[in-house]
Parts: structure tokens; sequence; C-alpha cells
């Protein structure tokens, strides 16, 4: 593959910023996981378990439509609470935010967030101390080598991989349908 088609980053302002001199053609998805957790920022402790049910939701609309209603109800809901800064983080990044109802909907679940290439990680950073106590650059590298070998066998399968060919010749997609589908009022 020549250059990606999506990418999904998190608030880093340098992926962004790069990823349009190297691959000015890829789409840029902002990762739900970490634009939940910088709105949650923003809230008391006491309204983040309403507020996650909120975004929750949110993030798991149906389609492109649903999301910008429930956006509002969010932001109402802030507002009403007397959290505009809250209510504002949404619409930082939004059209980053949403750029995954343009691919197909089974690959949705993949695309939203970063933590498909965060949780093989997690385990690893917790050995990095002990990686730093080898002597030979080598060494750590063939242990953490070893380490994400061992966590690929609990990588989760593409879903629907027969549509990356789609996705590569570049069919366009509405609310995760093909947009042919979806102009005729095809439901999923």
């Amino acid at each position: 593959m020549e250059a990606p088609r999506l990418v999904i980053g998190d608030g880093h302002l340098g992926i962004w910023a790069a990823l349009c001199h190297v691959f000015p053609q890829a789409e840029e998805q902002r990762c739900w996981n970490h634009r939940i957790l910088n709105v949650l920022d923003k809230l008391p402790k006491k309204a983040q378990a309403q507020a996650k049910i909120l975004l929750r939701a949110l993030a798991y609309a149906k389609t492109l439509q649903e999301a910008e209603r429930l956006k509002r109800v969010f932001q109402d809901w802030c507002q009403a609470q007397g959290y505009p800064a809250a209510a504002q983080v949404l619409d930082q990044d939004w059209e980053r935010m949403i750029t995954f109802y343009r691919f197909p909907k089974e690959h949705w679940i993949h695309l939203r967030t970063t933590n498909v290439v965060e949780s093989p990680f997690a385990a690893l950073r917790l050995r990095t101390d002990a990686a730093k106590r080898f002597k030979k650059v080598e060494n750590a590298t063939a242990v953490i080598f070893k380490m994400l070998l061992i966590a690929e066998k609990r990588f989760r399968r593409l879903n629907a991989p027969e549509l990356l060919q789609e996705v590569y010749l570049g069919a366009k997609f509405v609310n995760g349908l093909p947009e042919k589908q979806e102009r005729m009022g095809v439901a999923a």
C-alpha cells in the first residue's frame, strides 16, 4: 500500500501537521477515547457519570445525523448544568471525530479509537524500566519484539476484511453504506 486511506490519532498536533505533507490524500480520524477523556477533564467528578453515558451514545451513534443530534443534546446538557467549557471541547476537531462514517460500517469498531494500537503497548510500557537495564539496545529490542509477538496472538481480527479492497480503491461510503445504497435509501 502506497498511502493509507485513513489515519487515526489522538490530539497530538504533530501527526496532523505532518500527515497533510506526507499523505495529503489520507483522511483523518480523531480518537474518540481521547476526546471523551478531554471532555471529562472539563467536568467535576459528580457530573462525569452522566456525561459518560451521553458521550458513549454519541460515539456509537448509528448515523452521522444521529451523532450530530446527540452532540447537540450533550452540549445542551452541559450548558444547562453550567459546564460550557465541556460543551466546547466537542467542537474542537469535530470533523475529524466523524470521519469514520465515510467508511464501511463493519470497520467502525476499529476506526473510532487508537486503543487498537495502544493496548498491545500497555504491557510493554510496564516493562520499559526492565528494558532500560539491558546493556545493548539489540537485547532490549529483542525482548520488546518478542512481547509484541506474544501480544499479537490476542489481536482482534478485522471485521469484513473483504471490504478493504473497496476502501483502498476509493469507494465512497455514507453512514457506513456504499454511497449508491445510501442514495437509494437502503437501510443497514
